[in-house]
C-alpha cells in the first residue's frame, strides 16, 4: 500500500509542509508518482522521515542529519558537539526558570540583568535601562565592580541626583555637582578603571561601545542631570591624586 503526502505525514506526527522541506533539501528522496501525479509513499520513506524526526528530537541541526546519520568517528564527534551545546542550553534554561520563579515570588525584577535583582527596588528607571545597556557592552569584570557599587549604601548626592528636576537652576545644579563630585572620587578610587581604562572592559568594539555609552547617558537623563554629571565628573577627577588619576 502507498500513502499520500498528507498520510504520511500524520504517520510520522509531521506536518506536510515539513515532509517537503526535507524534499528541497535533499534529506528525504522523492517517492515515485502514479499515473495522475499523485505520490506514493513507501515504508521505507515513512522509515527514512522518522529516522529523521528522531534526531531532530535530540537537537540535531538540519544541516547535520546526513553527517550525524552516518556511522563512524565523525557521527561520534557530531552528536559530542550537540551534546554539549544542550548542556549549555539547559543550563540557561535552569538559570531562566530560577529568574522567573523569582519575578513570580516578587523577589526579583526583570528590567535589569540577571545578578543585580537585589539592587533593582533602590535604582531609578534611568539606572536600571543603563545597567541593561552596560550588560552588552562591559565584560563580566566590569559587570561584577558595577554591582558591588550599586550594592553600597546610597547617599543622599544620589538620592538628590535621581530626583533632580530637569528646570532645576544653576544654583541647584552647582550644589549638587559638588556634592555628587565626592561619590563619583569614591567609586573612581575604589574602581580605578572607571577613569583611568573604562575601554579596557568593553566587550564590543571599543568606538562603538563609547557611542553607545554616550548616546545612551544623554538619551536617559534629563539635561539638569547630565549637567551635574558633566561637572561632577571633572570635580572628581581633579580631586584624586594624580597617580589615581592615571594608574590603570
Amino acid at each position: 500500500m502507498a500513502w499520500s503526502t498528507r498520510e504520511l505525514a500524520d504517520l510520522a506526527g509531521t506536518t506536510v509542509n515539513t515532509v517537503r522541506h526535507y524534499h528541497r533539501v535533499g534529506l528525504l528522496d522523492e517517492p515515485d508518482r502514479m499515473s495522475n501525479g499523485y505520490k506514493q509513499y513507501q515504508v521505507e520513506h515513512l522509515v527514512r522521515l522518522l529516522q529523521i524526526r528522531r534526531l531532530r528530537d535530540l537537537g540535531v541541526p538540519i544541516e547535520q542529519i546526513e553527517q550525524v546519520g552516518q556511522s563512524g568517528d565523525t557521527s561520534s564527534q557530531a552528536l559530542e558537539a550537540i551534546d554539549a551545546e544542550l548542556a549549555l542550553s539547559i543550563e540557561r534554561l535552569q538559570r531562566a526558570r530560577a529568574e522567573i520563579a523569582a519575578i513570580l515570588r516578587g523577589s526579583s525584577a526583570t528590567d535589569v540583568p540577571s545578578g543585580f535583582e537585589h539592587v533593582a527596588a533602590g535604582l531609578s528607571t534611568s539606572d536600571r535601562a543603563l545597567i541593561l545597556i552596560y550588560e552588552q557592552l562591559y565584560d563580566e569584570d566590569a559587570m561584577a565592580d558595577v554591582r558591588r557599587m550599586l550594592e553600597a549604601e546610597r547617599d543622599q548626592a544620589t538620592e538628590d541626583f535621581d530626583a533632580l528636576a530637569p528646570d532645576a537652576d544653576e544654583d541647584e545644579r552647582r550644589r549638587l555637582a559638588e556634592r555628587y563630585a565626592v561619590t563619583l572620587a569614591r567609586a573612581m578610587a575604589d574602581y580605578p578603571w572607571l577613569m583611568s581604562s573604562p575601554g579596557a572592559h568593553f566587550s564590543k568594539a571599543p568606538k562603538l561601545a563609547a557611542s553607545a555609552v554616550s548616546e545612551s547617558v544623554l538619551a536617559l537623563y534629563n539635561p539638569a542631570q547630565f549637567d551635574v554629571l558633566a561637572r561632577a565628573t571633572v570635580i572628581a577627577r581633579e580631586s584624586l591624586p594624580k597617580d589615581e588619576a592615571t594608574d590603570e
